[in-house]
């Protein structure tokens, strides 16, 4: 019986232990997203101003560009999937996944080849493991995303889309939408070729509703269009790494919680286990003292 309270006491000490360690990053999750939600804030007004530039300057002038110019007979898409550097934050990296699999699946479908550039460890190594193609990949900033990292992600996709040869016709971006605390969802959108007609704000403000006015374009439209177009790439994806941040530290934050919870109801019930044990120990010595009391009187009338 001492052997089985020991065992539970161990089990204890390590569920303790890693309760600690749950809760701290549950707290450190908690720190980053207040962070992580104040750069979304700052990166969205930015992004969205430049998408109604760029579709002011397309929709208002003649001017043909390779990012806005639909390709009738596409062949070749890319698929930007952003996931995780590291693990312990639930289903954020696989719901990513799922979604970069199934829009795969529907490219394909429609005669479409299919490269995948990936951002986060956990996509390249589910990638990696599976023998599945990626063009290219990146690590190491998944939970703390700059615009430098944006404009490297972005510059190696539109150089693959304006490849006269071996490139791509379309570029879909998966990423996760920070909605809330508890929401997260995975995403998916068509980044180029732009499609001017179905531009979506992060407001939600339909762009066919503005009033625009007439516009000169100095050098030219086409010069316009080549400054502003790649800022809308890198702007997209800038906003698409911060909102896809703030959701992994809101769903690690959610899992450690749940996981502290649990080694906390695990504490609960192992303690139970343990007092039982202590206790039948405890009636089984005193049975012991009993019961050698007994046969020492016996003994002791016997030889008398």
């Amino acid at each position: 019986m001492g052997a089985q309270l020991r065992v539970y006491k161990r089990r204890i000490r390590s569920v303790t232990a890693t309760k600690k360690i749950t809760k701290a990053m549950e707290m450190i999750s908690a720190a980053r997203i207040v962070k992580a939600q104040r750069a979304v804030a700052a990166s969205t007004p930015y992004a969205d101003e430049l998408t109604r530039a760029v579709t002011a300057v397309a929709t208002r002038s003649n001017a043909k560009h390779p990012l806005t110019t639909e390709n009738p007979n596409a062949t070749r898409a890319a698929i930007l999937l952003v996931t995780a550097d590291r693990g312990l934050a639930g289903g954020y990296s696989t719901n990513a996944i799922k979604a970069a699999l199934s829009l795969s699946e529907r490219l394909r479908a429609e005669g479409k080849d299919v490269v995948t550039y990936i951002v986060g460890r956990k996509g390249v190594s589910y990638y990696t493991f599976r023998n599945l193609a990626v063009g290219n990949s990146w690590t190491g900033f998944s939970d703390k995303p700059t615009y430098g990292d944006a404009k490297m992600v972005a510059a190696d996709l539109i150089e693959a889309f304006t490849a006269e040869t071996g490139g791509v016709d379309e570029l879909h971006l998966i990423s996760t939408e920070f909605v809330s605390m508890l929401t997260q969802n995975a995403v998916e959108a068509r980044l180029l070729p732009l499609k001017l007609d179905d531009v979506q704000l992060s407001d939600q403000t339909p762009a066919k509703t503005e009033i625009f006015p007439l516009y000169d374009f100095e050098p030219s439209a086409e010069g316009v269009l080549d400054a502003l177009l790649p800022r809308y790439v890198e702007s997209r994806i800038y906003n698409a790494l911060l909102q896809s941040a703030a959701s992994e530290h809101a769903a690690r934050r959610r899992a450690m919680k749940s996981a502290t919870d649990n080694a906390g109801e695990l504490i609960k019930s192992l303690t139970r286990l343990a007092n039982s044990a202590r206790q039948a120990e405890i009636t089984q010595e005193i049975s012991e003292i009993v019961g050698g009391a007994n046969a020492l009187a016996d003994a002791s009338r016997g030889s008398e």
